[in-house]
């Protein structure tokens, strides 16, 4: 009995002498734990359980994510949106007749061959050829109240020309609220379109056009329009000094 009572006695006296502080101690000498923000660093998965850190399952991490979880980096959402088409907004135009296209067509009328004939009736330009033949193309023609009819011999033939509307132009189109500029470089831009060639001395000439869709109506102020690749052709048949009958 003795013996027990002295062993109790002595276990006291050992768990009286390990103090707090004592206990502290013996980590003092560690450096505490220090968790990194980056939970996908591999050292930190291995902490297990530690506070504020959730542990994956390897095999979990290892599943691929499903599309709609993903999120687009960066450069793919620059890429997708260099790729993505632009929306512009289309004008539908009307398809010009196909009757107004280019063709050969039989010719039996009074004008020599290298002659050309245009015809403000049916929207008909003719370049008379041999063997009573002609070449037909599709043209605009002067609208109600600018109709002409004459005789004239081509004068100048320009390659994109200048546009610069005469002055009565100008001040007509004002009054209808519509303000024209009064000089407007050669390109495609231009209302007299690739090429023109100029009857005589007046203020009308054979030319292209922006708005091939108007071929085959009443549509100038005298001018006669063809469409851009029509005029083109055109203009490498006949020379300065061709004659024109309009009618």
């Amino acid at each position: 009995m003795k013996i027990f009572l002295f062993a109790l006695l002595g276990a006291a006296a050992v768990l009286a002498a390990a103090t707090p502080s004592s206990a502290n101690d013996r980590y003092a000498d560690r450096p505490p734990v220090m968790v990194s923000p980056d939970l996908s660093a591999p050292w930190v998965l291995q902490l297990g359980r530690a506070p504020g850190i959730v542990r994956q399952n390897r095999q979990e991490m290892q599943k691929p994510q499903r599309r709609s979880q993903r999120q687009a980096q960066p450069a793919q959402l620059h890429t997708a949106a260099m790729q993505a088409p632009s929306k512009k907004r289309i004008i539908a135009r009307p398809q010009i007749n196909p009757i107004y296209l280019p063709q050969e067509v039989a010719y039996d009328g009074p004008e020599k061959p290298g002659t050309i004939v245009i015809d403000t009736r049916e929207n008909f330009l003719y370049l008379v050829e041999n063997n009573g033949k002609a070449r037909r193309y599709g043209v605009g023609t002067g609208e109600p109240g600018f109709e002409w009819a004459g005789k004239h011999k081509i004068s100048q033939k320009k390659v994109w020309p200048e546009w610069r509307p005469p002055a009565v132009m100008i001040s007509r189109e004002a009054a209808k609220g519509r303000y024209l500029p009064t000089y407007v470089a050669g390109g495609v831009e231009n209302p007299l379109g690739a090429r023109a060639l100029y009857l005589g001395s007046t203020l009308y000439r054979i030319h292209g056009t922006n708005q091939p869709w108007t071929i085959g109506g009443a549509v100038s102020s005298g001018c006669i329009r063809m469409r851009n690749e029509d005029v083109v052709d055109l203009y490498e048949r006949v020379d300065v000094g061709t004659t024109v009958v309009v009618m």
